[in-house]
């Protein structure tokens, strides 16, 4: 696709002058160096899959290189290997960042799955606003198949050969390479890349195909025909750009009826985007959708394993084309594990549990006089982030907010219940946010028990 651009736990109580909470873990985990036992890496290796992520190149330094590295065994360039990317005018290339990241998975003992050699988008200007015969096109598109392709020959374990060629409803979407070459041009591709590499894995990419549809059954037919007309055709990659809570119940099934046809199948883009703000409960969901995915490749021999595109919120597409989604990864923009990382985990075989404890909030009254008083909660991490709390506690004495700052306080009875502020949700690892109030009193001014929730 385009440009890549946590339950909650008891409080720890304190008496006296201040009350100290530790926070869990809704929208809260431990960095990524803690973020699990073991790597998924290894997990997903230890069931014969891989486990990928698409990647920014520039980006492969600090955090960011070091969960790329040490979390997964497959990258996938995001835009790097594009037409645009590597040939913007023609006859002049471009492998910078491509190479940058075929570089750092050969470090970080990795493969890499190339993305993508013939699609309809993200093609330079001098190729699209063209006019080719098909003789011409034809040879611009051998050469740019084995100029690339030859670059990284027996360097690069598969590649997504032709991506999306599919309208929604079977039929065969309208390019530039359809339209001058006709519907073969898909079978000249793969030979063509069989070709310049004989050892990279050739697939044909595709997104809504995850269930059985129409889509995916004319992407099935055609892969049954190449095997039969003996054109190189080693898998299909199912894209699974998902929605929140909408896993198709034919993933499996689909998976398996590919396998049968003798290709493998991949899922290549994994994310599942929902409509912000994010919620505990649509965390969890989340979670259980990226297990239902995972499960699904598992389960089918054939299914060589699952890539996420992008793992981080930060370095998502989603927002800029979905206006109001996001958070569609298993890491948060501070690079925090997300419930569906601990998921993913989980379907791999693994067995460890989102981290708590390692951000507290600590309550203090900062002024009082005869009717009333300014109080301050103060939040800090240490060894975790947050990209989002709430702080709660019962008044016991009759006290009753007037005003807050820095945070929305909502009072009903005695239970107060305070969330950040647009601004000032996110704590990273080291630091801290305050917010204060005023509350009216009478008699007394106990210190509350505040909990987390």
């Amino acid at each position: 696709m385009r440009s890549l651009r946590s339950g909650l736990s008891p409080a720890s109580l304190l008496t006296g002058a201040a009350t100290l909470v530790t926070l869990g873990a809704l929208l809260v985990a431990a960095p990524a160096a803690q973020a699990a036992d073991t790597p998924l890496r290894d997990l997903a290796a230890a069931k014969g899959k891989a486990i990928g992520t698409a990647v920014t190149g520039s980006k492969l330094t600090g955090t960011y290189g070091d969960i790329a590295g040490a979390q997964f065994n497959w990258l996938t360039p995001g835009n790097a290997m594009k037409w645009e990317t590597v040939e913007p005018s023609r006859g002049t290339y471009n492998w910078a960042e491509a190479d940058q990241i075929v570089a750092f998975a050969q470090a970080h003992n990795q493969q890499v799955r190339g993305h993508t050699l013939v699609w309809h988008s993200q093609n330079p200007g001098w190729l699209a606003n063209g006019t080719w015969t098909p003789a011409e096109l034809s040879t611009l598109l051998q050469d740019h198949i084995s100029t690339e392709v030859t670059r990284y020959k027996g360097r690069l374990a598969a590649w997504d050969v032709v991506n999306e060629p599919f309208n929604e409803d079977g039929t065969y979407r309208s390019t530039l390479w359809y339209n001058g070459l006709g519907a073969d041009y898909i079978a000249q591709a793969l030979t063509w890349a069989r070709a310049a590499d004989p050892s990279a894995k050739l697939y044909i990419n595709d997104y809504n195909v995850e269930g059985v549809n129409a889509k995916s059954t004319a992407l099935y037919n055609l892969v049954k025909s190449l095997k039969e007309r003996g054109v190189p055709i080693d898998g299909v990659g199912l894209q699974a750009h998902l929605i929140l809570g909408q896993v198709p119940a034919t993933f499996q099934q689909n998976i398996q009826r590919f396998a049968d046809l003798g290709v493998d199948v991949a899922i290549t883009e994994l994310d599942i985007r929902m409509q912000l703000p994010s919620t505990e409960a649509k965390l969890t969901q989340q979670a259980a959708d990226y297990k239902a995915v995972l499960d699904a490749c598992v389960a089918v021999a054939r299914c060589t394993g699952v890539t996420v595109w992008g793992f981080t919120d930060s370095d998502s597409w989603i927002p800029d084309v979905f206006t109001g989604y996001g958070a569609a990864t298993p890491y948060d923009e501070n690079y925090v594990p997300k419930p569906a990382y601990y998921a993913i985990a989980t379907a791999l075989g693994g067995t460890t549990t989102p981290p708590t404890g390692a951000c507290s909030a600590t309550y203090s009254v900062a002024s009082q006089w005869n009717t009333g008083f300014t109080g301050q909660v103060r939040i800090a991490c240490s060894g975790a982030a947050l990209s989002a709390w709430r702080v709660s506690w019962s008044f016991g004495a009759g006290q009753q907010i007037t005003q807050a700052w820095n945070a929305t306080c909502a009072q009903t009875g005695a239970a107060v219940s305070c969330v950040n502020a647009s601004y000032n949700g996110t704590v990273p690892n080291g630091g801290s946010v305050t917010f204060g109030f005023n509350a009216a009193w009478s008699g007394s001014n106990p210190v509350p028990v505040v909990t987390v929730g």
